[in-house]
């Protein structure tokens, strides 16, 4: 949406003039010069149809509406080839890069919280020769200290370069990796480890002190350790039996001549058992096999442009990327934090920054640019991811119209929706380069194929004028294996066709577009039919209020025996403070989230922001509680993509929920 325009008619006019005038004289040359033409045609083209005809599907990208692609390089068709492939033609690129902690210092937050705030050197890098080797070495290491091929070996630890060392590892020599959140409780790291029946455990030092230490005793078959970090072996205080490695020691292990080779994959093995963040209860772990990765990524190689050596690809917080993914919550964060320093200018600042962001978004609906205002205007808020960015990509969570148009706007590069699962190796949709409208996911990828299947509860059917919409179903070779030991799930959840097409049932709803584009409008889930009959979607309702300014994270709650919605709200605590100041209000930050005047006034502003957001009556929550507290992974509220844990979160406000509900 446009930003207000606070400032006489009159300057107003006269800059509209000025930039008519400018538009004029440029528009020309601008317009044959840089292939605007083809830009439009691009972006209004037919991206997918249904190859059957059928409003149901299935839909195919037109590009391949015979056959769906699995392949990136013809023989390259297993984890280990694919690095193999690059270590031949690309062997003193840099690979992985490391900064160095310089010191650590600690950072009170206005609400008395102490942060970590680490000061970090420059990269180191490590060539994909280099990292081959150790990868190499490693492998052979593990398999000195009793790995066995096709058994499976766990990694809980953080993202860091010796994560992907140990993954390519496990990759050459057919070890199926058990990979593990590092948020996840206690309980859940246990189910995972004993259910998968692993021997082997790679994490770090920070890790085992802090989260496997306390549950060694409840994963009997556990043997050995291996420690990414270059610290002493001894720890004292561990189950018997147990023996820790660091994983310098176990690569000297492995470079001894006499060790055996890798037993070499095939694209049906297990690559990966990945375990799912656990949005719903306990995680479930999904069989990856190396072909699934491989048409995942195949898909969506195709799918970004120019996706080379010359892209560096970071996702945050990191420096200088070309290429960015980032979850909605994190783009969320960046647009309200920009909007916030935006207030603080001055007036004649604020206004040429408005007047700016208007006309760029004016321009971007006609399909053109503008490379003055980009220069001019844009250029410092581009600089915070390093100025040299061209795509952002968000996925695992609906991204708003306004972030996403922000982050168009203000970053001055394409801002592409992908929509995947862990069960479809993250790959099923991804918008287009030259797609710039707003709240779709773009048309699916090469790899993959969609169905809508009629949800006739929530009133969704392929039938349905404009566009179809039902339950998404999708099918390909990146459709994953299914779930670990988990046969009823795998029932309810996957099945194969006549004609032996693997598909699974997401439980998310869409609708097609007329130009093959996909639009998430609901979950199966998120629907909860209130006491007279009306259906809410809590994710639509949560998706409009957090573009307030006031909320930095919100979850809507409805029981099927009231006749209203309330919610859980985690204020901005700058926004909330000033608001306070406003109201006379005092206390310190707990106070104030729990002061009934407070509640009331923040109610009223969400009251207005659904308003706004073209909610129904019965959508509005009529009653909310704030928290204090943040929603990070480490409370168990939210997922490590910062989705909701609406059971945890009921439980969480139990009592909150009695008292909303209790005072009719």
């Amino acid at each position: 949406m446009k930003l207000k325009e606070d400032m006489s008619p009159l300057l107003l006019q006269v800059f509209r003039s000025v930039i008519w005038v400018y538009s004029v004289i440029t528009f020309l040359p601008w317009y044959l010069l840089s292939g605007a033409s083809g830009s439009q045609a691009r972006a209004k083209r037919v991206k997918a149809r249904s190859v059957s005809g059928n409003p149901a599907g299935p839909y195919r990208a037109v590009s391949n509406q015979l056959k769906l692609v699995s392949l990136l390089h013809e023989g390259v068709d297993t984890l280990d080839k694919v690095f193999e492939y690059a270590v031949v033609h690309f062997p003193q690129r840099d690979c992985l890069g490391t900064r160095e902690v310089l010191s650590e210092e600690d950072e009170i937050q206005p609400n008395g919280k102490v942060f970590k705030k680490v000061i970090l050197g420059d990269y180191n890098w490590l060539s994909y020769e280099d990292t081959f080797h150790l990868s190499q070495r490693f492998g052979s290491g593990l398999a000195s200290l009793g790995q066995k091929p096709l058994c499976n070996i766990a990694i809980f630890c953080e993202t860091r370069a010796e994560w992907i060392i140990a993954a390519q590892a496990c990759f050459m020599y057919n070890f199926p990796l058990v990979t593990l959140y590092s948020t996840l409780g206690g309980a859940a790291i246990a189910h995972g480890l004993n259910e998968t029946e692993v021997t082997h455990i790679i994490t770090s030092k920070d890790l085992l002190q802090s989260r496997l230490k306390a549950i060694l005793m409840d994963v009997p078959r556990l043997k050995h350790i291996i420690l990414v970090d270059k610290k002493p072996t001894s720890w004292p205080d561990l189950p018997r039996g147990i023996m820790v490695h660091n994983m310098a020691a176990v690569q000297e292990l492995g470079s001894k001549p006499e060790n055996c080779k890798p037993q070499i994959p095939v694209p049906s093995d297990i690559a990966v058992i990945m375990y799912t963040s656990g949005s719903t209860g306990i995680p479930k772990g999904v069989m990856i096999s190396h072909s699934n990765i491989i048409a995942g990524i195949t898909g969506m190689a195709e799918r970004i442009p120019n996706l080379n050596v010359s892209h560096e690809y970071f996702r945050l917080p990191k420096h200088l990327p070309t290429l960015m993914a980032a979850v909605p919550e994190i783009m969320d964060r960046i647009y309200k934090n920009v909007m916030t320093k935006v207030e603080e200018m001055s007036s004649v600042q604020k206004t040429l920054f408005v007047l700016a962001y208007n006309y760029k978004m004016e321009q971007l609906s006609k399909g053109y640019s503008t490379p003055l205002c980009d220069r001019l205007v844009f250029r410092k808020v581009r600089s915070l991811l390093g100025g040299n960015t061209r795509m952002l990509l968000s996925g695992g969570a609906p991204l708003s119209a306004a972030t996403q148009r922000f982050m168009n706007i203000c970053f001055c590069c394409p801002v592409g929706q992908g929509y995947g699962l862990t069960e479809t190796c993250g790959a099923g949709t991804i918008s287009e380069f030259s797609d710039y409208s707003t709240g779709r996911v773009g048309a699916p990828l090469v790899c993959s194929e969609f169905m809508l299947k009629d949800w006739e509860e929530g009133g969704y059917f392929s039938t349905d004028k404009p566009n179809p919409r039902g339950e998404i179903l999708i099918g390909g070779p990146n459709v994953t294996m299914g779930y670990y030991k988990n046969e009823q799930k795998n029932r309810e959840d996957f099945f194969v066709d006549a004609n032996g097409q693997r598909w699974f049932c997401t439980g998310d709803i869409g609708e097609f577009h007329h130009d093959g584009c996909l639009k998430i409008i609901d979950r199966k889930k998120d629907l909860v039919k209130l006491q007279a009959g009306e259906y809410v979607s809590l994710g639509k309702v949560e998706a409009v209020l957090k573009n307030c300014s006031l909320i930095d994270n919100i979850c809507a709650y409805a029981n099927s025996d009231e006749s209203f919605v309330i919610g859980f709200v985690v204020p901005n605590q700058k926004q909330l403070t000033v608001l306070a100041e406003q109201k006379g209000i005092r206390g310190s930050w707990e106070e104030l989230c729990n002061h009934a005047e407070m509640e009331k006034e923040v109610l009223r502003i969400i009251t207005d922001a659904a308003v706004t957001g073209k909610l129904e009556r019965f959508e509005i929550p009529k009653k909310i509680r704030l928290s204090a507290e943040p929603w990070t992974p480490e409370t168990g509220l939210v997922t490590d993509a910062f989705k909701l844990k609406r059971k945890e979160l009921k439980t969480h406000y139990q009592d909150d929920i009695e008292r909303m509900y209790g005072g009719k």
